[in-house]
């Protein structure tokens, strides 16, 4: 730890204690996540085999895990140090995002989770909290669910208990074939959310949050998610028979082709979702420049000079401004907010 200066405690947990910090090299803020490891003998080797790979995950899109350093008592893992989220960044924009910038945000959630898919790595817990944004409209992915990492254990803000909201059908119903798709799920409930400005299934039990999904999307039959009907889970729920709702009734925002990439992403059927790269490619990102295509997985789509977020609609300022004004008016409350970015448990 001599490479780097522990400035304040940002949050505790169970088993972690989030501290901001600067690298003694670089002067750059880092976050820096100690996990003890005196509930465990040693280190887990699932935590250390799974940061070390988000450690080689070099994109423009994820949070940089700069460093880990491993001693007896503990587990320290060196982020770089963002302090807003997409959570914040609506509620600070009054919950009515501009949709030009709603494509800008969907476009590098999508672009940082298809390179993860591309390594064979899942996110396993996509939510707003999870989404960082700095004062210059980047989104990083942050806060990787290491399932088989008990010394890594996610935590959500205290009113949703777990995280339900952004969890797919078939992972509520049991299912442990966790793949990509499990991912592409939370793509579109974050989607809706950035849309309409509230949670799409805000459930605060499994059968609650599956009530909900029905509810909109329709009960499931054999013919809209095969095998269903022999779900013993399912069985037991004996859900009410819902007819599917036009998405279009909840989300009047999005035009035709976001009504599409919406219905793409919110298949029961696993297998049907449509993948973060074939997304990336969809009619609804017509609007972007071209050339987003092309460039290096480690530069930011704001390297175009053709790409700025706008002001949104319930935001005084411009987007830039509320998002540094947002940074400056909370530092008090800092460490509420960062214990959860980083995941204290």
């Amino acid at each position: 730890m001599e490479t780097y200066v522990k400035l304040e405690k940002l949050g505790e947990g169970t088993y972690a204690t989030v501290f901001k910090g600067r690298s003694k090299l670089t002067k750059n803020l880092v976050a820096l996540k100690e996990i003890r490891l005196e509930h465990e003998e040693g280190a887990p080797c699932t935590a250390i085999r799974e940061v070390s790979l988000l450690k080689n995950l070099k994109h423009a899109n994820i949070v940089t895990l700069h460093d880990i350093i491993h001693t007896k008592s503990s587990l320290t893992l060196v982020f770089e140090y963002l302090d807003s989220d997409l959570k914040q960044y609506l509620d600070n924009c009054g919950n009515l995002m501009s949709m030009y910038n709603v494509k800008i945000f969907m476009f590098q959630l999508l672009r940082g989770l298809s390179y993860c898919h591309q390594h064979k790595i899942l996110h396993r817990d996509l939510k707003p909290q999870n989404l960082l944004i700095n004062g210059k409209g980047e989104l990083k992915l942050a806060d990787f669910g290491l399932a088989r990492a008990k010394s890594v254990p996610t935590k959500t803000y205290s009113n949703e208990v777990v995280t339900l909201w952004y969890r797919p059908p078939d992972v509520l119903l049991g299912s442990t074939e966790y793949s990509t798709p499990i991912d592409m799920w939370g793509v579109g409930c974050i989607h809706y959310e950035m849309v309409t400005g509230r949670p799409m299934f805000p459930g605060s039990t499994v059968k609650e949050e599956l009530n909900l999904i029905f509810r909109m999307l329709g009960t499931p039959t054999e013919e809209s998610w095969p095998g269903i009907t022999s779900n013993e889970e399912f069985k037991t729920y004996q859900f009410t028979q819902y007819r599917a709702q036009p998405l279009i009734n909840h989300a009047p925002r999005l035009d035709t082709e976001g009504i599409d990439l919406l219905t793409s992403l919110l298949l029961y059927e696993a297998k049907q979702r449509i993948s973060a790269e074939s997304a990336l490619r969809h009619p609804y990102f017509m609007i972007l420049d071209e050339r987003v295509h092309l460039l290096p997985e480690t530069a930011s789509i704001f390297s175009l000079k053709e790409i700025q977020l706008q002001k949104d609609p319930g935001c005084r300022g411009s987007s830039f401004q509320h998002v540094g004004r947002y940074q400056k008016k909370n530092r008090q409350s800092a460490t509420s907010r960062t214990k959860y970015i980083y995941c204290t448990a």
